[in-house]
């Protein structure tokens, strides 16, 4: 199973921003409508943003409205997590993941006050 690889994690300070990204390896990734997930300690993972395999948005969960931005470039593989203005209880571990891809490692972001 394809397993996406997220990088772009780090320790920051409330207001900072961050960019976070996922490869795939294959050109398949195209076709498939992705996603970000994130799950923080001692909580369920939970859906942050979606976008269409066109690149158009098409959820964000409502703690990130107007400071997150899902972006994706297909012919590089890659799906973006643009993270403005973070709070400390953005703090998690995020993943993507979209169609058959199983889950990759994750990339941790931390933010402190």
């Amino acid at each position: 199973q394809v397993q996406p690889v997220e990088s772009g994690g780090d320790l920051v300070q409330s207001g900072a921003s961050l960019k976070l990204s996922c490869v795939v390896s294959g050109s398949f990734i195209s076709t498939l409508t992705m996603a970000w997930y994130r799950q923080a300690p001692g909580k369920q993972r939970e859906l942050v943003a979606e976008i269409n395999s066109a690149g158009r948005s098409l959820y964000y969960d409502d703690s990130v409205k107007g400071r997150f931005t899902i972006s994706r470039n297909n012919t590089r593989n890659t799906v973006y997590l643009q993270m403005d203005a973070l709070k400390l209880e953005d703090t998690a571990v995020y993943y993507c993941r979209g169609g058959p891809l199983g889950w990759g490692q994750g990339t941790q972001v931390t933010v402190s006050s």
